[in-house]
């Protein structure tokens, strides 16, 4: 195939999804000798608008998983602004050292609906959002050498006389319902409404959690009022420089004691090609 760009497209509101999906795309825009273009859904502004591929492109599309599937407030991003016209893609998803569940089935049935064509799709082990624990130092040098062997994959299938085509055969069910969250007893831990907190005493309202709020959920001129959505995404805690945003929701905190208590092996990279 003739492919004339390669586009890295991601959700990454901790930069883990972002690093691999970039780093994927890099090697194999270096691999096939065209320009790389990036193309954030990070804030909503730029969630708006569509974006438009040809079959010359090639575009690498990540998400993480949240409760088993895409985050549920930004799924239908990928719906409206991604549209292909029979189009190489890579399908990608991050997950926590739990499990990617029905993520990736989800984000591959998406692409093919919009007329992408999966050369190949994987699930990457990341540290997690909730934790430092799970899978602390993920991505590491081993899971980077996944991505390596994925992207001489799709080059080769890239390189041969046709390109194939169909629906890509990944773990998961694209339908099913997301996984219900569970606190230390082993119960539903139910946190949907939680949201971050502010020490005062170290914050010094330089606005940088409301600028970087995914939801644009946070009050510009008082930092520590959230005023829309909260999808527990952690970005206000772990881009605020003087670490004064935090999670004090029980139930939120008793579901991160019940991962780290059971999650804490390494968990694997599975890739899927044709």
């Amino acid at each position: 195939m003739n492919i004339q760009q390669v586009y890295a497209v991601y959700f990454s509101p901790t930069g883990h999804t972002k690093n691999l999906v970039c780093r994927l795309a890099a090697d194999l825009a270096k691999a096939l000798q065209v320009p790389l273009k990036t193309v954030s859904f990070d804030l909503p502004a730029e969630r708006e608008g569509e974006n438009r591929f040809s079959a010359s492109d090639l575009v690498v599309v990540g998400g993480p998983t949240y409760a088993g599937k895409l985050p549920n407030k930004i799924m239908p991003t990928y719906r409206e602004a991604l549209f292909g016209a029979g189009t190489p893609a890579v399908a990608l998803v991050t997950y926590g050292n739990r499990s990617f569940d029905n993520a990736l089935a989800e984000l591959s049935a998406i692409l093919e609906a919009k007329d992408f064509n999966l050369v190949a799709a994987g699930a990457f082990v990341a540290n997690h959002a909730f934790s430092n624990i799970l899978a602390a130092g993920r991505p590491d040098e081993a899971d980077l050498a996944d991505v390596e062997g994925l992207s001489r994959q799709v080059v080769q299938a890239l390189q041969g006389e046709d390109c194939p085509t169909g629906p890509l055969a990944v773990d998961g069910d694209a339908e099913a319902p997301y996984y219900i969250p569970q606190g230390e007893d082993g119960k539903p831990a139910k946190f949907l409404k939680a949201v971050p907190k502010t020490d005062m005493e170290k914050c010094t309202s330089c606005g940088l959690c409301a600028q970087k709020c995914p939801m644009g959920s946070i009050d510009f001129d008082q930092p520590s009022v959230v005023t829309g959505i909260c999808i527990k995404c952690q970005r206000c805690v772990t881009d605020c420089p003087y670490g004064a945003k935090y999670f004090d929701d029980p139930a939120f905190l008793s579901h991160v004691r019940m991962l780290e208590a059971h999650y804490t092996d390494r968990a694997p990279n599975k890739i899927f090609t044709r």
